[in-house]
């Protein structure tokens, strides 16, 4: 204040031929002091005479204090009741800001209230969401700590816990409070506090050696001269401030360092400060010399406060002085405004200007609030409706020293002012932790959940505390912390890490496949099997045992088995709407007339059979008419059976996207299971038919008699298709298209094997068997019979 006073009174622009003095009183941080030393300096003498100024010669222009928000709400309350100036350079409770109760108040320092949200803002840029709190258990503690817990609680963060230093307490509840920090996870401890009010606590912490902690301070103690030397460094180092903005002072350092003794010859303070920093003693004139201890140090006023390095002189600290010489200087430039002012323009009646000897005090308040200046360095200054500054803060950081102390370094900055998101600015590479963390050390209570993950909060505990919990099927994050999982779409599966959606894999029985291609190879490979067969038939066809048994029917029934093997080519490939729609039809149709066939051929034997029988009435029916017309029925009503499941409920493919998680079935949905079973069922009435007619017919004598072959094809074919239900019903995808296919191939080549490959091998390996007197001879007793049904049955 000194010195700012002294810049204007040699300033030739500020208050020209105007001289500016002042009064000083201490009011030891007391509020009965603070009261009585505002009463003192409105009666204008030491006698406190309330409503009366006694004060004869120089108006008083305004009061700069108090330091504490406590004294100055006290000092407040009384001043604002005669509109007097009051610029505090130190107080920062959020009360203060009310103008309706304190309506001459002004500060130059921000209110606590953009503290606490830059302090949020400063636990979140590090991602320290699980935070201890200690309070200084006052006013400004407990309000500071009341808008921080908030501004974190609107982040997601946490308190871990919350510890008053209770001031009236020599020891400052230190031995509770430390073992609140020793029990807890929470590495970051915010601490709303005076140094004063700190200093016992720090002494415990060093005492107990708890390290390892990230100490964040309030403006408080953050340039604290007292905590920040060598004894603390080892606990200290690392801290984290919020400390009020400054801007350089040219002069101030030389000022400071210009202070002696015999300037101030009346003031114990100044001789009070010389022994503390050069560790010394004045000598006093009227002891005894005899008496003097050698062992102290004896000021000898030669000293020099330059080569002194302490927090004096360091322009560090230079936040609290800042703050009173802008206070000095903002009720200055409101009283140079109010001295030259324009007529028309002052605050009296009828815009005439105050007199600058005897001006009231709420003419000068009026250019305070409206008071806007710049700094020698260029910072402008003004108030806003509620008597602030715009709030900005240095983000502060205790490093160590080379010789083993602390110093402070400003690594960031905190601007209300400026664009949203741009308020904080810190570098990280300037800032140097805790001995124990070589990076930003973590304060969480759970770790972060990472991608993949959801939270998932425990039962009675912060929202900060919760389990990581994997997403379930089919959902995904790709956030760290997310609270909820996403449902990936439709055609999209989550990875394995579950944190990026994937397209599906689509499955269907494919010719590119080993499945696909082994099954399509084998169906032509078999194909060829009754083709070939045929063939040899044909080039027989006038031997007995092609001629027996309707030499027609069996050329019938080796072009239907060659379709049944080639029609489970229909199940491989991409089920398109066309192959849907057709091949279980195809499949259906060519099986009936395969098994209608070998009814007819079985019906035939017996019914030739008993024709020989005299006067039996069978003759007439013996004939290859009746075979044709039986194979016609039977498959008509299977055509019958397909062509009303296309009509009323047709096949048609679809996506199956639940049975298979991760993948996309590209199957034939048979539209209507009833028709579809009414198909198999058929064909099962079929195939039994032709298996108990053949059983019974299995001994008839005759030697070309197909019935005992006909009864070992129908068995394997039966047992083909009971075998397949089961297994088709309990396989998907392709691999129910693989059973079905197997069971088509598995069932023909049952039907050609017991059939036609004994016929076969007659025909080329033994041929002398393959003739009319051979087959004579060897039906010795039967030999008419024989001969009567080979005729009647070609």
């Amino acid at each position: 204040m000194l010195f700012a006073i002294e810049e204007i009174n040699t300033s030739r622009l500020l208050l020209p031929n105007v001289t500016l003095g002042f009064q000083i009183y201490d009011s030891c941080r007391i509020m009965q002091r603070s009261l009585e030393g505002t009463l003192w300096i409105l009666a204008g003498q030491d006698d406190a005479v309330p409503n009366f100024r006694c004060r004869e010669k120089f108006p008083l222009m305004g009061v700069i204090g108090d330091a504490g928000s406590s004294c100055s709400i006290v000092m407040a309350r009384l001043l604002g009741l005669y509109r007097l100036p009051q610029i505090s350079y130190v107080s920062s409770s959020p009360l203060l800001s009310d103008q309706n109760q304190f309506p001459s108040f002004f500060r130059t320092i921000p209110n606590d209230n953009f503290q606490s949200h830059g302090l949020a803002q400063v636990l979140i840029h590090f991602s320290w969401t699980w935070v201890g709190l200690l309070v200084e258990d006052n006013d400004y503690g407990h309000l500071g700590a009341t808008l921080l817990k908030q501004e974190l609680e609107k982040a997601g963060a946490c308190i871990a816990f919350s510890e008053n230093i209770i001031l009236s307490r020599s020891d400052r509840n230190a031995p509770h409070i430390i073992r609140v920090i020793q029990n807890s996870t929470a590495i970051a401890i915010v601490i709303f506090c005076s140094d004063a009010g700190l200093s016992p606590l720090m002494e415990e912490i060093m005492k107990h050696n708890v390290s390892g902690r990230v100490w964040i301070a309030s403006e408080g103690w953050s340039i604290s001269t007292t905590l920040s030397n060598e004894r603390y460094s080892k606990i200290l180092t690392g801290t984290i401030g919020f400390a009020s903005h400054s801007e350089e002072m040219p002069g101030f350092v030389e000022f400071l360092n210009s202070v002696h003794p015999s300037q101030y010859s009346g003031d114990i303070l100044v001789l009070k400060f010389w022994e503390e920093a050069f560790a010394c003693t004045w000598l006093d004139p009227n002891q005894d010399m005899h008496l003097w201890d050698n062992t102290s140090k004896v000021c000898t006023g030669k000293e020099k406060l330059d080569k002194l390095i302490n927090g004096y002189n360091d322009e560090s600290r230079f936040r609290g002085p800042y703050n009173a010489y802008v206070a000095v200087y903002a009720i200055a430039w409101a009283f140079h405004n109010l001295v030259f002012c324009w007529n028309g323009e002052g605050t009296s009646l009828k815009g005439t200007c105050a007199k600058i000897v005897d001006f009231h005090p709420w003419q000068l308040l009026h250019y305070v609030k409206n008071v806007r200046f710049k700094d020698k360095m260029g910072a402008e200054l003004f108030f806003s409706r509620d008597g602030e500054v715009p709030a900005q803060y240095d983000i502060v950081n205790w490093q160590r020293s080379p010789d083993g102390g602390l110093m402070i370094v400003r690594v960031g900055r905190y601007d209300s002012s400026a664009p949203q998101g741009k308020t904080l600015t810190i570098n990280p590479s300037g800032i140097q932790w805790p001995s124990s963390h070589s990076q930003v050390p973590v304060s969480v209570c759970s770790q972060s959940c990472l991608p993949g993950f959801r939270k998932a909060g425990k039962e009675g505990e912060p929202v900060c505390c919760f389990l990581c919990i994997p997403c379930p099927q089919g959902e995904i994050t790709n956030q760290t912390d997310s609270a909820e999982c996403t449902k990936c779409p439709w055609d999209q599966w989550p990875n394995i890490r579950q944190d990026e959606c994937i397209l599906k894999t689509i499955e269907y029985l494919s010719y590119d496949e080993p499945l696909g291609a082994c099954l399509t190879a084998l169906c032509i490979i078999c194909s060829l099997v009754p083709v070939s067969i045929l063939e040899l038939f044909v080039l027989h066809r006038k031997t007995p045992i092609v001629k027996a048994n309707n030499r027609s029917l069996s050329y019938i029934l080796l072009l239907s088995l060659t379709l049944c093997f080639l029609s489970s080519l229909a199940f491989i490939g991409y089920p398109t709407p066309e192959k849907c729609l057709l091949r279980q039809v195809a499949f259906g149709i060519v099986f009936a007339l395969c098994v209608s066939c070998i009814l007819a051929k079985t019906i035939m034997v017996v019914i030739a059979f008993n024709a020989t029988k005299p006067n039996s009435d069978l003759k007439r029916w013996v004939g290859p008419k009746l075979s044709y017309l039986l194979t016609s029925v039977c498959t008509l009503i299977q055509v019958c059976i397909c062509i009303s499941w296309l009509s009323l409920s047709p096949p048609f493919s679809e996506y199956n996207i639940h049975t298979f998680p991760g993948k996309i079935l590209v199957e034939c949905n048979e539209g209507s299971p009833i028709a579809f079973w009414c198909m198999l069922g058929y064909l099962g009435i079929l195939a039994t038919n032709s298996f108990i007619v053949a059983f019974f017919a299995r001994k008839l004598p005759d030697s070309f008699n197909e019935a005992k072959f006909i009864t070992f094809s129908m068995l394997a074919f039966l047992s083909v298709w009971l075998s397949f239900i089961p297994a088709y019903l309990s396989t998907r995808g392709k691999y129910m298209v693989a059973m079905e296919i197997f069971a088509i191939l598995a069932s023909s080549a049952a039907l050609v094997s017991c059939i036609f490959l004994p016929k076969c091998f007659i025909i080329m390996m033994r041929p002398h068997m393959n003739t009319k007197e051979y087959l004579m001879g060897k039906t010795a007793g039967h030999a008419n019979k024989t001969s009567s049904t080979h005729m009647h049955t070609e």
